[in-house]
């Protein structure tokens, strides 16, 4: 079949972006269709867990979202002059302590984390990384995407699609008028969200459990807001969360989802949430940005039917507790991209992408239920109040605090991928090199690489023939004792790990032909 793209992405979120970009680095042709015009302002996820900054920094931006970070932290710090009445004067403003996020509401102390745990200390420079918010996320995706080469129509929708010999034909149309065209392409790919046209226009399934909660989350003015205790506070008639920004105010009530999910957000609404909550007689006199949120947990069981797949919330939703959602979606981009790349340039097989359900759906499953724990935990009930004081108890503890901290931003996940060194499935370790490089300077291109750490020709030489594909860099660290080799894949996961006389080439061999096909002595 002639087509105009090799794949057309639906949703120009972070989702729905990361995808695009990951797919041109692996050659591929894409068009990304959004029905907004612009970055969505409305308020959403503040952060980033630790993965999704491995993401950004193994593809050379992680200088971007520090300048992002170092902007929220000021934003931190005014909010903190607020609450003390300093009005910029008077003893400075402290700054926020490490990121370790929370779980229910119940903060994880940064002081508390073990320094030595070697999924963070692994991380490199992306541990330093969290205070990074949706927005600029999308704001810093869409002007990579353009300059890699990604067509993004902004203003544009998708409505409706159905296959042909060897692809699909998707149809979109102006959100304002509805007139339309045919895309052709071999792919399409929903990132189109919870409410996702796509999952249910391919008839996937969406199982799960039902909503029990009301929740809203703005930025606000308000009079009154001395009131307000700051940060996460559990009261006899809900939950409420006041910061950490001037005028960023959370609410959750669990008497059951709204009425109507879609109707706008009033000024009226939250004020009356947010008196109902925290007993303040906090009056809001205006609505810079508000949304409404449940806790409703669904998920598809396939990520893929035919020539359709799906991603971030399209694949599953949950509640936002955590801040997970985003960052699961950006690792579904992760994963999928080089793998949709590499069956539409040829140089794999179909059946590769039986492994993007197969690895994904595992830990989009474990967030809904860590979701779904998170609010039994917060409901108001004293049974719930009782679990979670010893809850809270347990994070005081180094144990703990790192335990909670692991689980929440995912460096503890790991792929059951062949092999039996520890490093095998998890994300690949950023190793500084005795030339002042990092093993993260390495993945920029999208490229996987193979990294002989013990200037091994043999090793080499089982990448003879992957040069499209494959890097292969011999180098060395100056603080091991390292493995002697590691496959990374282009998602940073390591496919295969050897240490010193481990002689495991037939593992390399193995490893390289499962992800990248038979060796070709083609090179690009």
């Amino acid at each position: 079949m002639n087509s105009d793209f090799d794949v057309v992405v639906a949703g120009g979120g972070p989702v729905g972006l990361m995808l695009a970009c990951e797919l041109r680095l692996g050659g591929a042709s894409v068009v990304v269709v959004e029905r907004r015009t612009e970055v969505d302002r409305t308020i959403k996820a503040g952060w980033i867990s630790t993965p999704t900054a491995e993401a950004f920094y193994r593809r050379g931006m992680l200088p971007a979202l520090a300048e992002v970070q170092q902007r929220s932290v000021e934003r931190f710090r005014a909010f903190v002059r607020e609450q003390q009445g300093t009005g910029g004067s008077g003893r400075p403003p402290r700054a926020p302590a490490a990121f370790a996020g929370h779980f229910a509401g119940i903060m994880l102390r940064g002081e508390l984390l073990d320094p030595a745990d070697p999924d963070f200390v692994n991380a490199g420079p992306a541990k330093d990384i969290g205070h990074v918010p949706q927005q600029e996320i999308e704001r810093l995706l869409t002007e990579r995407a353009r300059e890699l080469g990604v067509e993004v129509r902004g203003g544009t929708e998708l409505t409706g699609f159905h296959t042909v010999d060897g692809g699909i034909e998707v149809r979109v149309a102006p959100a304002a008028d509805g007139s339309g065209e045919v895309i052709r392409a071999h792919w399409l790919v929903g990132c189109d969200g919870g409410r996702s046209t796509v999952r249910k226009l391919a008839g996937f399934a969406f199982p799960g459990t039902d909503p029990q909660i009301t929740g809203h989350q703005a930025l606000v003015e308000m009079t009154g807001s001395e009131a307000l205790r700051p940060g996460w506070n559990h009261t006899d008639t809900g939950m409420y969360v006041h910061g950490p920004m001037p005028g960023r105010i959370l609410t959750v009530e669990f008497d059951g989802p709204p009425a109507d999910r879609e109707a706008p957000v009033t000024a009226e609404q939250l004020q009356a949430s947010l008196r109902r909550v925290s007993g303040a007689e906090v009056t809001i006199t205006g609505v810079r940005t508000a949304t409404r949120f449940t806790d409703h947990a669904r998920q598809a069981p396939d990520y893929r039917a035919g020539r359709v797949l799906l991603a971030g919330d399209a694949a599953h939703v949950h509640s936002p507790f955590g801040g997970q959602g985003l960052n699961l979606g950006i690792g579904d981009a992760m994963n999928l991209g080089w793998k949709l790349a590499a069956v539409v340039r040829g140089r794999a097989p179909e059946g590769l992408l039986d492994s993007y359900t197969a690895e994904r759906h595992p830990i989009g499953a474990w967030v809904l239920e860590w979701t779904r724990a998170q609010v039994a935990l917060m409901r108001p009930e004293p049974q719930a109040q009782a679990l979670r004081q010893v809850v809270a108890e347990l994070t005081e503890s180094v144990a703990g605090t790192t335990y909670f901290a692991k689980k929440i931003s995912g460096v503890s996940h790991r792929y059951d991928l062949p092999g039996s060194h520890p490093l095998v499935g998890r994300s690949a370790p950023d190793l500084a090199f005795t030339d002042g490089t990092r093993l993260a300077d390495l993945l920029h291109d999208g490229r996987a690489l193979l990294l002989d750490l013990a200037d091994d020709a043999g090793l080499r030489a089982h990448a003879q023939g992957y040069g499209e594909c494959v890097r292969v860099v011999t180098a060395a660290c100056p603080d091991g004792p390292e493995p002697a080799g590691l496959l990374v894949r282009p998602d940073g996961i390591v496919a295969w790990a050897a240490g010193a006389g481990d002689g495991d080439g037939d593992g390399l061999a193995d490893a390289l032909a499962r992800w990248f096909g038979p060796g070709r002595r083609t090179f690009l």
